[in-house]
């Protein structure tokens, strides 16, 4: 459904802003080549301008070095590890950036032109619905070991984050466990959500066989909120806690979390008496699930 739509939304875009001729913007480059001219910047690692832009390795490295040809790059090898590459802008490349700069302010410039000033406030508005929803589109969620390094630092986000929030602060030591083993299968697992390579969210469940499964761990990044990371986690979650046999998922959560007591209960949750003893909980809820795959 809307597939056609999205389709023919794509070719006016494409053709709308130029990115089907060689020499966008008439700097003699196509629109590729600009786009990592200009998320360069000040200087960044190769590694993570090809995360940042979900870039095959080797058109980047064309693309470097047609840049590099051009003199307005520079590719060396990073200061404390020979392995790392970092790329910046020469100084040529510094002016060619600000020449994009002015050009791409025209481009804007000549799509509003010829409108109202009703029609532009509706295509700025439209614009920013869409740019929200084509940054959702791009959210990656996997199941990963929670030893990982990308997933301690949400599983620490989310800590902290409690931490701040609760009334008296967040001692993990004190609280139910949700370990490392405990978020592995067989025993559970641990979804991460990233945008770009970077990581933003995350969820687990603990998987008790024919009974109830734990939901845990729930955090989205404040950078990430509004994007409904949120309710697509818990929808994964649910899903895969049916497909594991599951007939329930449960939750404890503190009052203070006043978002995502919304989110369960808007998500068919109902609040039960208190099934643990977790020190921090104010509120059990529970969603019975269809074990053939969904809720």
């Amino acid at each position: 459904m809307g597939v056609s739509e999205v389709r023919r939304f794509n070719r006016l875009v494409t053709q709308r802003i130029g990115a089907l001729h060689e020499d966008y913007l008439d700097r003699g480059r196509p629109l590729g080549a600009d786009r990592v001219l200009w998320e360069i910047g000040e200087g960044c690692d190769v590694r993570s301008l090809r995360a940042r832009l979900d870039l095959d390795s080797g058109y980047l490295s064309r693309l470097l070095r047609q840049l590099e040809r051009a003199g307005l790059i520079a590719v060396e090898p990073g200061a404390t590890d020979a392995r790392v590459r970092l790329a910046r802008l020469t100084p040529k490349g510094e002016v060619e950036r600000r020449m994009l700069d002015e050009r791409s302010d025209q481009l804007a410039k000549s799509i509003l032109e010829p409108l109202s000033e009703p029609q532009r406030q509706r295509l700025v508005t439209a614009m920013d619905e869409v740019t929200r929803l084509l940054t959702a589109s791009m959210v990656r969620v996997e199941p990963v070991d929670p030893r990982l390094p990308t997933a301690q630092y949400c599983l620490n986000e989310y800590f902290a984050e409690l931490g701040r929030r609760f009334d008296d602060g967040f001692d993990r030591t004190r609280s139910i466990s949700a370990d490392n083993a405990e978020l592995t299968p067989p025993a559970g697992l641990l979804l991460m959500a990233t945008l770009r390579a970077e990581p933003i969210g995350c969820g687990a469940l603990k998987l008790h066989g024919d009974d109830p499964a734990e939901l845990k761990r729930m955090w989205v990044s404040p950078d990430a909120r509004g994007l409904g990371l949120g309710r697509r986690l818990l929808t994964e979650l649910e899903h895969a806690a049916a497909a594991h046999g599951a007939p329930a998922v449960r939750l404890e959560t503190n009052r203070t979390l006043a978002e995502a007591i919304a989110l369960y209960r808007s998500s068919g949750y109902e609040e039960v008496p208190a099934f643990n003893d977790e020190p921090y909980a104010h509120h059990w809820f529970e969603k019975h699930l269809n074990v053939r795959g969904g809720s």
